[in-house]
């Protein structure tokens, strides 16, 4: 094990599938000669050239639909957007093309290709590049959704993220890019629908995705100082979904939190709670299931407010304690 920072493991994953890989490539704006608005990529372009590192110009949908077009002719690209808030503008290109293409063709073309944008709010960036969307692509035939939530994670699911035959939309939380974790030193790949168990409990079932696993481990620790049992899931893939390990642990415990950092209204985690509702789990239920988001409000620049807006621990224990009563 080597420690590693959210934003390494993410550009030691590239940087080995590129090397494995003739037909592996980066597209995206800025990451030549920058390196990318968060830096992943500063330096490949000295060791693969600007063919394989390739700028774009600022104009998403162009970018992405070189990336179907390639991927379609055998090539791996790997499409870097500058923030997930950018995606809208490719949004033809993603859900009515690359998601498509395999079903409208029988089954004769692949589309393997990644979609990697960093989202979430948390770091003072205003309306325009602090959202967390992937409630918006979420349900739509023809995708995979990775949310890795720490650095053995992102490089694991990327990995597998590049060697799938499918487009996968891989989302990364900005806030985590300088956080540390331990990543194997040897090569491993992670199977997209495996969620992680991080901590085993009794009494509740916390569901968190990408920032919000942080927050719900913090959660558990405090409940356990009130004697509470807490089981904290972190899902890895919001598709495909490991409903299976999710129904399981909801059976046992009986009650049941989401948390996500989009947006409470439509957001992610209201899905999942949905989903869960129409297994066997529900019957096992001893409270109303919560899901927890951000408020529906546009995030502003001043960081007082933006943290307002958005869930975090404190939220989870007020759930824990006002509506499930422990």
């Amino acid at each position: 094990m080597s420690e590693k920072t959210y934003r390494d493991a993410i550009r030691e994953a590239i940087l080995e599938e590129m090397r494995r890989d003739e037909n592996v490539f980066v597209i995206g704006e800025d990451i030549c000669k920058y390196g990318g608005a968060f830096g992943v990529t500063r330096e490949m372009v000295q060791e693969f050239g600007e063919m394989r590192i390739r700028s774009t110009p600022i104009a998403e949908l162009g970018g992405t639909g070189l990336g179907v077009g390639a991927a379609l002719m055998g090539l791996r690209p790997i499409v870097e957007l500058m923030y997930v808030d950018f995606m809208m503008l490719a949004l033809d290109q993603i859900l009515n093309e690359a998601a498509k293409m395999r079903y409208r063709y029988g089954g004769q073309v692949r589309v393997p290709m990644v979609i990697r944008a960093p989202q979430g709010a948390g770091r003072g960036t205003g309306a325009h590049h602090s959202q967390s969307l992937e409630a918006m692509i979420y349900g739509f035939p023809g995708i995979k959704i990775a949310m890795p939530s720490n650095p053995r994670d992102a490089k694991g699911l990327l990995k597998t993220a590049i060697r799938d035959d499918n487009p996968v939309i891989f989302l990364e939380s900005k806030q985590q890019y300088g956080e540390k974790g331990e990543v194997p030193d040897e090569e491993y790949l992670l199977p997209f629908g495996k969620a992680n168990v991080l901590r085993e409990g009794k009494d509740i079932t916390i569901i968190a995705i990408s920032s919000m696993v942080n927050e719900a481990v913090k959660a558990a620790e405090e409940l356990e100082k009130r004697n509470v049992s807490a089981e904290v899931i972190d899902i890895r893939t919001l598709y495909p979904l490991d409903l299976e390990l999710l129904e399981a642990s909801l059976t046992k415990t009986g009650r049941l939190i989401v948390a996500s950092e989009s947006i409470k209204l439509g957001g992610s985690a209201g899905s999942i709670v949905a989903q869960l509702m129409e297994t066997k789990a529900f019957y096992h239920l001893d409270a109303p299931p919560v899901h927890i988001g951000a408020k529906l409000s546009t995030f502003p620049l001043n960081r007082k407010l933006e943290k307002a807006l958005l869930p975090s621990y404190e939220d989870i224990l007020d759930v824990v304690k006002e509506r499930f009563r422990i």
